[in-house]
């Protein structure tokens, strides 16, 4: 492939996230109505006019997101004129063009149907969860499509990879969970912050608490169980790419600690959230060694 290509693949992969990065800061900063309840069009405008602080805010977001949507046609286009038929890149590609539309739709939902600012309805729960986790393989396909596209992919194997699938796809899993309940317990936190790091921990067993604040404990629940199925792939895999996972992991738990220490602060949960983006492109890099260069190269 085309060094450029590779290039350019992974210039996509960076620039999606900090349109991630950018997302979080609109939800934590309840910026979501900053365009009211219109969707395309921000206020009934395509630009808006005299703007508020919030408004700026989304309105940028939205402008990130074309220019995201632009790089990727031209990621998917430029793939599929140097790859060939059949190549598993070339399917890479077209799911970052689904997971990509499946996006907007969803981002939509979001702004039609109200489930922004102090929406604490259990619709906008599950809606929120269904976007991040729809973010995760949006940004998991475009990694696909760079990891792939890098020739050194079809490097010899040996026959113990053909093993690793079972705690591949069971780390895979368990990191969407822990990103699914992230974003939940996210939102507690900007719905509902709290004065003291005593007065948090109440609230999380208290029966009067609301339920999305009850829910927050599920996050961390989810991050350990999730880390011992990562681990295991970890050890099973013996890589130089498996020690890079498992050190953005314990970046990842202390990012965690100090979210909780600091009562989450737009800076530290956007810092927490671009460790869970640099770990999720490694873990996928990983799996995609660990479940599918065998059969590639035994296909070549």
């Amino acid at each position: 492939m085309p060094k450029a290509l590779v290039r350019y693949a992974w210039v996509v992969v960076a620039y999606n996230i900090l349109v991630i990065l950018w997302g979080a800061v609109v939800r934590a900063s309840g910026s979501g109505a900053g365009c009211g309840d219109d969707w395309p069009l921000c206020n009934g405008d395509f630009v808006p006019h005299h703007p508020r602080l919030a408004t700026m805010i989304e309105f940028a977001h939205r402008q990130s997101t074309t220019v995201a949507t632009i790089l990727i046609i031209g990621l998917v286009v430029w793939t599929f004129y140097s790859a060939r038929r059949g190549d598993r890149v070339r399917r890479a590609a077209i799911a970052s063009t689904v997971f990509l539309v499946t996006e907007a739709l969803l981002g939509a939902v979001l702004v039609l149907r109200g489930y922004v600012l102090n929406n604490i309805s259990t619709a906008r729960v599950v809606m929120q969860s269904i976007h991040f986790t729809n973010t995760l393989l949006l940004l998991a396909s475009l990694t696909l499509t760079a990891w792939w596209l890098n020739d050194s992919f079809r490097a010899s194997t040996s026959p113990r990879e053909q093993k690793l699938s079972g705690p591949a796809w069971l780390a895979v899993i368990a990191t969407i969970v822990m990103g699914a309940t992230g974003s939940i317990a996210a939102l507690a936190d900007t719905l509902f912050p709290s004065p003291t790091l005593r007065a948090a921990f109440a609230s999380d067993f208290a029966a009067s608490s609301p339920l999305l604040i009850r829910m927050r404990w599920m996050h961390p629940a989810a991050a350990v169980i999730g880390a011992c199925c990562v681990l295991w792939l970890v050890v099973k895999s013996r890589s130089r790419l498996g020690s890079i996972v498992a050190a953005l992991l314990a970046l990842q738990f202390v990012l965690g600690v100090g979210d909780v220490l600091l009562l989450a602060p737009t800076w530290m949960q956007v810092l927490h959230l671009l460790g869970a983006d640099l770990y999720w492109v490694a873990l996928v890099c990983l799996a995609a060694e660990a479940l599918w260069r065998h059969s590639a190269v035994s296909a070549e």
